[in-house]
């Protein structure tokens, strides 16, 4: 697991256009909605084992788990298999990190305005946790469309 980053440091500068981070919940929903209009991410969906999990969980134990996997698997300037580090299911984070275009580098990238070639920076990890929490509660409280047929994510 990656550690994290040493709070004595100054955290850089990010430049004006990334990341974008909105941090209001408003902000988020519309970045998650506007995500979600893809084709690709409206099939993820939490259902079965991965509903489960995060309701048996818990928000507060989802989150924790999401800052490590996140740390481990998409933090790092260059991931092992990015592109294809991120499990389709088996924790409802992989099934939120693919809804939400947090899956790879590119995807972030592309989506979030995030770069790649670079570790990510504390607030871009914790804005990508956020993303990744948000879509989360909003599948479970409804905000998504659960009966909706299509990738079991």
């Amino acid at each position: 697991m990656a550690t994290p980053p040493d709070p004595r440091l100054p955290e850089p500068q990010l430049p004006a256009r990334t990341p974008q981070t909105p941090r209001t919940l408003r902000a988020l929903d519309a970045r998650i909605d506007t995500i979600g209009r893809h084709p690709f991410r409206a099939k993820f969906h939490l259902r079965g084992r991965d509903r489960a999990t995060a309701e048996l969980k818990g928000p507060a134990t989802v989150r924790r788990h999401a800052y490590d996997l996140i740390a481990e698997r998409l933090a790092p300037a260059e991931p092992y298999k990015d592109g294809r580090q991120t499990p389709y299911r088996g924790h409802p984070v992989f099934v939120a990190q693919h809804a939400t275009a947090t899956c790879c580098r590119t995807c972030l990238q592309r989506l979030h305005g995030i770069p790649k070639g670079r570790p990510l920076t504390r607030a871009e990890h914790l804005y990508v946790v956020d993303v990744i929490l948000r879509w989360i509660e909003r599948e479970m409280t409804g905000g998504g469309q659960q009966g909706e047929p299509g990738r079991q994510g």
